[in-house]
Formats: C-alpha cells, structure tokens, sequence
C-alpha cells in the first residue's frame, strides 16, 4: 500500500488527517514539533516524525502521496522532492505560477499533483463546476444569453463581536491580502482594485433566514472563466469570487485600512508583523468560542434583461468544542483528495479541484454532513 505523508498539523489540517487515519491508510504525520501532532492525532497512530526536509525527501517511494498543510513557501519544494521520487502530491493553497510550471514534468511521469482542494479554494470550485454543468444542460443555455457568476467566502465568528472578525490563525495572512489588488467583471468591464474596500457591496445570502453580509473582490478572478470552461462566446456581465465578511466589518475596520495605506518596504511589512500580533492577542478565538463559514456560489443567466436560470449553492456550518467549521472544510476536502489519487480517479498533472460530476456530487454529499446548512436554491423555480 502507498504510503500517504501528511505534512503538517495545524490548526486547518487535523480533522481530514484524522479521517484517513482511522479509515485504515498508511500515514506518516510529519510536523516541526512532534509533541503538537502527538496532541492531534497521538490517540490514533504512532507514526509521527519531525519534520525535516531531507529526510522527508529521502523516504518518499514511487506512488506514495505527499500533502503539504505547510506554509505556501514549502509547496513547490515539497512537490519537486515529489517529482524526484515519482510520488503525487495534494494542497489546498492556490496554484502558483512555480507550482504551474511544474506541470509537463508531471504529466511526463503520469503524476497527479492536486490544489485548490480545501474550502475557498475547493469547495467553491466544486458548487461551480455543479452549476455550470447544471446550467449547460437546462433549456434555459443559450451562448446569448447574458452570464453573472459570483461567489464569496468567509470564516466569521458565531458570535459577533465589536471587530466583527475573529482569527483562528495568524492575522498576517489576512492584513497581507489587504494589500493586494483584484480583478473582477462588473456590468460587462473589467474591474480592478488596488484594495478591497474600493469595491467593497452587499450580499444577501439566501439561507434559512436571509442574511447580509459585507464582500468585496479577492485577487485576480478572470483565470477562473476558463478553468470554469465558461464558453468563449458568453457574454459575461458579472464574475466575481471574493471575500464575505459580517456587516459592519468595514467600519470597525477602517482605522486598519487607513494604516495599511501607509505601509511601505520592509518598515511597512515589519509593522504589519506587529500588528498581527496585537491582532492574536486582542481578537483570537477563545477555545470553545464557535467559528462559522458562509458560502454561496451563484450562476444567473439572463435574456433581454429577464432572468431564465438562477441558483446559487450556498453552505452554511459552525464549530464546535471538538472542532472548528473552517479546519473542517479546508482538510476534508484534502482527505477526499488524497482517496482519489489512490484509486486514480484525477487526471495526471498539475490540477485544481476535480470538475467531474462523479467526483463532484460524491465529494458534495461527503461535504453536506459538514455543514448545518448545505443547499441549492432556485431564485426561479
């Protein structure tokens, strides 16, 4: 049997790493401090090394798979030693261009190197490529017909709070995609932003009891048109993923985004590491304070300005006192990641979460035991 080395026990990566585990799979469970993965999964296996680069590399065999839960800077290094040993690879981080290039190497060895599988990204890619194959085989397709995609993510608290924002791990990663820039489609033109609150709206979600929230556009949507396999020919007047945030998000924020307009070179970056300390200790979440995850992904098309298919897949889920909604959601998905490459059913290469709708509907069920609240609304019926 294929060994499975799962690199890293953070906070986002226990309950997937769990699951294959008591399912039975060889795992190794690599971690810079042993004692914290013995915490974690110390009841379930005995198998827990420290970890170390080389020696990772050096017990890698062909067909084993490795799953990088490190930070993003490990990613491509930990696939490379995986290129090298003929061994697949999964992560749940975006695909970089390093990890992109890295793709006829790949295919050459028929390696299957999977990203983009934990929750924002990986579940909303799954909702979408559900809808667009939903869409594609309605009466109401036509390559007319004017297309609007959006889809927002968010880990907020259970319980709102004077900052309207909890952190379950390190704030720099948040304070750092304040800084960047987006591009989005909004009534037909392309739509950049060097910071979020420039394009900052309102959604309302459609759940049980509809509910608004605070979103804005995160990074560069427009390479997910093709990698949806939107037609050529759509006409596209909204496409969007971005961030979702509880209202009033903004204005207790504001104080924070007046700062980071000022920031510049290594003295701006060494404040912004201050801050998401201050942030750790002011605004993290206690230990049975409950985190939750908002999702919706909607795909509305509409002709001569009336709407003929509208749906959106919305998820709604919470933690809990044995975990929490956003460790769920990013590392079961990984865990449903790694079972496919064991039985082959992902293409070789450099890929992002699968489109399949065998694949799909199969990881969706596995998802909706998840979630308090997992649905597909028709706004049309």
């Amino acid at each position: 049997m294929p060994k499975i080395h799962w690199l890293g026990t953070g906070l986002s990566a226990v309950p997937g790493l769990r699951r294959l585990i008591a399912t039975g799979y060889d795992v190794v469970v690599w971690n810079r401090t042993t004692d914290k993965a013995q915490l974690a999964v110390g009841d379930l296996t005995s198998n827990i090394k420290k970890f170390d680069f080389d020696e990772f590399s050096s017990t890698l065999v062909a067909g084993d798979v490795a799953v990088s839960m490190l930070p993003g800077e490990w990613h491509v290094p930990v696939a490379n030693a995986c290129i090298a040993a003929s061994a697949h690879f999964v992560s749940s981080s975006y695909i970089s261009p390093e990890m992109r290039a890295l793709d006829k190497k790949a295919r050459s060895l028929e390696l299957m190197m999977v990203n983009e599988v934990g929750l924002d990204p990986g579940i909303d890619h799954l909702m979408a490529h559900w809808l667009i194959a939903d869409y594609r085989a309605s009466a109401a397709y036509d390559v007319n017909n004017d297309i609007s995609f959006i889809s927002y993510c968010g880990g907020i608290p259970k319980i709102p709070n004077d900052f309207r924002y909890k952190f379950s791990w390190s704030p720099l990663g948040v304070l750092k995609a304040l800084r960047s820039p987006s591009k989005s489609i909004r009534d037909f033109e392309n739509l950049e932003t060097s910071r979020p609150w420039d394009a900052l709206g309102s959604y309302v979600a459609p759940l049980p009891e509809s509910e608004s929230f605070e979103v804005y556009p995160n990074r560069d949507s427009l390479p997910f048109i093709e990698d949806y396999k939107f037609g050529a020919d759509w006409k596209i007047k909204q496409f969007v993923r971005g961030t979702l945030r509880l209202n009033g998000w903004a204005d207790a924020w504001a104080d924070v985004f007046t700062e980071i307009e000022t920031l510049e070179g290594e003295a701006g970056d060494a404040r912004l590491t201050e801050m998401s300390d201050e942030f750790w200790t002011a605004h993290a979440y206690d230990e049975n304070d409950p985190d939750r995850v908002v999702l919706c992904v909607e795909f509305k098309a509409e002709k001569d300005g009336q709407g003929v298919y509208n749906k959106t897949y919305v998820l709604d889920a919470w933690g809990d006192n044995k975990t929490t909604a956003m460790a769920n959601l990013v590392s079961m998905p990984v865990s449903l990641a790694v079972e496919a490459i064991l039985a082959k059913e992902i293409g070789i290469g450099v890929t992002a979460a699968p489109s399949s709708p065998e694949l799909v509907n199969r990881w969706m069920t596995q998802i909706d035991q998840l979630a308090q609240h997992l649905e597909v609304v028709d706004h049309i019926g």
